[in-house]
């Protein structure tokens, strides 16, 4: 019935004469293309003018994206909504303008795509639509409509994001037309009543006519909020905002941030599986370590539904695909590959566990006092990990210490721990995973200076190892698989996958794609769901 959409409010703008409208007041509103529509009005309270604009174009989800040579619609859902409103001259006066943007935007609904797109309408329907939007939008003042001259100038503009109604990165967006008491009806009662009683007599309906099908939770405490610590829910809202944003672009998932107060296991267990019921999967993210194994372990026994934890799953496995492909470069093979991780939390166990499903025999974790192993006084994740990596004692003392004549090190810790010095002590054509952020554990410059391949969470450096490149992928073969656990089959198979995306284009510095490339969500989404059927 409704869907949620990347925030995306938009209008229709054209660049006004500064002579009939005056200049952009952008110490008061901001810079044009980056917040509000710039419209040509001649109302002397623009923010007014601004906010009745946005009142008649609040039916955009995606609203149109239009620049100086194609106009097209940018969002399926609002644009598709548009077309469907048979009434909508009534919404803007002079009605018959809207003839080429409905066709264009039909065009766009019946091609069947779903992600953002640009729709060409060139010639002279360019020229109706740039008359269209001159004329709509001076109407939509209420003052001196259709009185200004025939040849005003406009120019076509970009997006714009209008901020003065709502803030944040995500909304919902209906899916079903709402234009009348029939509509109503149908959709709401009586007629919901029918989907209802057949949710109500078979429960697996529910994931065929409900949201739940491709709705996820993203759940945090903003206890380990990434290069910000424990800052709580509040601070953790807009991030998991931002990951909600990317899983609709980047993978059509329809995502909602849920940010629980409590720190109690016990509670967060609880809210989670209270809330289960609306949702086809959860994520959990930035919770920190011990609870978020406790917490993750027992929603994945006790629900129904995948359970992705992207501080543990996701690192891992974007890890692991940039480690097969610098494998490759650097000839060499899992067993017989020393690895040290710095890093015994979240990221770091996972990373670990994966490592040992993969091959990888000479594994050595590290915490701040140095390397696990079992004489020391552990408990929880860090005693599994002391008992099953560096099974025979080889490696011990600090993170210095185990450095040497190692042949790849992953940090997933802190900035600023490693020292030229200490990769230069590596083995030849060392591999060099500094993931810390903001700060890496080691400059890149510097470990470039010994190590073969070197890598960060940076997107300023070659090789970022970044979670985008999983989740959205991992979501989608989730969800469309009807899967009810995450598994390390399936997580083996995405690192794979994920690697063979740049299997043809491989290079020291381009060992894993970025989300922007081709066929990244897809090659990641068919993976999962092929390990799916083999669980």
């Amino acid at each position: 019935m409704y869907r949620f959409a990347a925030r995306a409010d938009v209008m229709i703008a054209v660049e006004p004469d500064p002579a009939l409208c005056g200049e952009w007041d952008a110490t008061r509103l901001g810079p044009p293309m980056r917040k509000v529509a710039q419209l040509p009005c001649w109302d002397p309270d623009r923010d007014a003018a601004i906010r009745r604009a946005h009142d008649q174009f609040r039916w955009f989800s995606g609203g149109w994206k239009v620049n100086s040579e194609l106009p097209g619609p940018a969002g399926f859902a609002g644009a598709t909504q548009f077309v469907r409103q048979d009434d909508v001259a009534a919404g803007i006066p002079g009605g018959p303008e809207v003839g080429p943007i409905r066709e264009a935007v039909q065009q766009f609904a019946d091609s069947g795509v779903t992600d953002p797109a640009l729709i060409q309408v060139g010639g002279d329907r360019r020229e109706e639509f740039l008359a269209f939007a001159r004329r709509s939008c001076c109407r939509l003042c209420g003052r001196n409509a259709g009185e200004k001259p025939a040849d005003f100038p406009v120019s076509a503009r970009g997006i714009r994001r209008d901020m003065s109604r709502s803030r944040g990165k995500v909304e919902i967006s209906v899916r079903v037309r709402l234009e009348g008491p029939e509509d109503l009806a149908k959709e709401y009662t009586p007629g919901v009543a029918e989907v209802a009683e057949r949710v109500a007599d078979d429960p697996s309906a529910l994931m065929r006519e409900t949201v739940k099908a491709n709705s996820v939770a993203i759940v945090s405490d903003g206890s380990a909020l990434l290069g910000l610590g424990d800052r709580g829910p509040a601070a953790a809202l807009p991030v998991m905002e931002g990951k909600a944003a990317l899983l609709k672009r980047f993978a059509d998932v329809d995502a909602w941030p849920i940010c629980p107060v409590s720190r109690d296991p016990d509670d967060l267990v609880r809210t989670v599986k209270d809330l289960a019921t609306s949702f086809g999967a959860i994520n959990l993210e930035d919770i920190a370590a011990p609870r978020c194994f406790t917490v993750e372990r027992r929603l994945h026994d006790e629900l129904d539904i995948p359970v992705f934890h992207d501080d543990q799953h996701g690192t891992a496995v974007v890890v692991l695909a940039a480690l097969h492909n610098a494998m490759k470069l650097t000839e060499r093979e899992p067993a017989g590959t020393s690895v040290v991780i710095s890093g015994a939390g979240a990221a770091g166990s996972a990373t670990a566990r994966l490592l040992r499903e993969a091959g990888y025999e000479r594994i050595a974790v590290c915490d701040s006092q140095g390397v696990l192993h079992p004489d020391r006084d552990l408990v929880g994740e860090k005693r599994w990990l002391a008992e099953n990596t560096n099974r025979d004692g080889a490696v011990e003392g600090s993170l210095h210490d185990a450095l040497s004549g190692a042949d790849v090190f992953i940090g997933v810790s802190a900035g600023g721990l490693l020292g030229e010095d200490d990769v230069a002590a590596m083995a030849d054509r060392a591999i060099v995973f500094a993931l810390a952020n903001p700060d890496p554990e080691i400059d890149p410059d510097i470990a470039g200076k010994h190590a073969e391949i070197v890598a960060t969470g940076r997107s300023d450096y070659p090789n970022q190892i970044n979670n985008v490149l999983a989740f959205p992928g991992v979501f989608r073969g989730l969800l469309d698989s009807g899967a009810p656990r995450v598994t390390s089959r399936m997580l083996l198979a995405a690192a794979r996958a994920l690697a063979d995306v740049v299997a043809d284009d491989l290079t020291p510095q381009r060992i894993v794609p970025t989300v922007f490339d081709d066929g990244v969500v897809e090659a990641v989404a068919g993976a999962v769901m092929g390990a799916a059927k083999e669980d």
